[in-house]
């Protein structure tokens, strides 16, 4: 499995980056939001998702994790494939696409080619809980108020004992994230005194 690939940015198309490392021209199929980051860059580092199919072995490229993360997400939702989920990373920032699903606005997604009403409404009902468990949607809005961004180490260091205390990493994300938004300042070893008490 390739996690990422970084080199040389030898050509650049709004849809398709290739990128040249160990003497070999990685082409990554990219969206425009990854396009406009790395736009002018001679180095660049790309994390990697891979699609193999019977007729294909393709790879798409990624600015960062969050957006990687969106993308798998999407795929999962049936209907949504990799170039409909491309289509939707380019046609939103990850942040407006969180807050559509989250605030279920399906006329905003329909607004991206190729979405139409159901496949909207399976976006929302699919990944709005997941964007959060996640940590994918950190300042989205909530009841028209933008959350404070949290603190990612305590978060990630809360996460990660909790998990190894045995729990599911997706409902402790959520609690951790919940108390983070309510108290930011609490250090890690509080965060997880509090998600013990709350995570079922």
């Amino acid at each position: 499995m390739i996690e990422y690939i970084k080199g040389e940015l030898t050509e650049l198309t709004p849809a398709l980056a290739t990128v040249e490392a160990a003497g070999v021209g990685y082409g990554l199929n990219i969206s425009l939001n990854t396009f406009s980051a790395i736009q002018g860059k001679k180095e660049v580092k790309l994390y990697v998702h891979e699609a193999i199919r019977e007729d294909a072995y393709v790879l798409f490229g990624f600015v960062n994790k969050k957006e990687r993360e969106m993308f798998e997400l999407l795929i999962t939702v049936n209907g949504v494939g990799a170039n409909t989920a491309r289509m939707m990373l380019s046609g939103m920032s990850i942040s407006e696409l969180c807050n559509a699903i989250s605030t279920g606005n399906a006329r905003l997604i329909q607004g991206i080619k190729g979405i139409g009403k159901m496949t909207a409404q399976r976006i929302i009902v699919d990944l709005r809980d997941k964007i959060v468990a996640l940590g994918i949607a950190d300042e989205i809005p909530v009841g028209g108020q933008m959350i404070a961004p949290v603190n990612n180490q305590v978060k990630d260091e809360a996460v990660s004992a909790l998990t190894m205390l045995g729990f599911a990493p997706a409902p402790t994300q959520k609690v951790v994230l919940q108390i983070l938004q309510e108290q930011p300042d609490l250090p890690v070893e509080q965060v997880v005194k509090l998600a013990l008490k709350q995570i079922k």
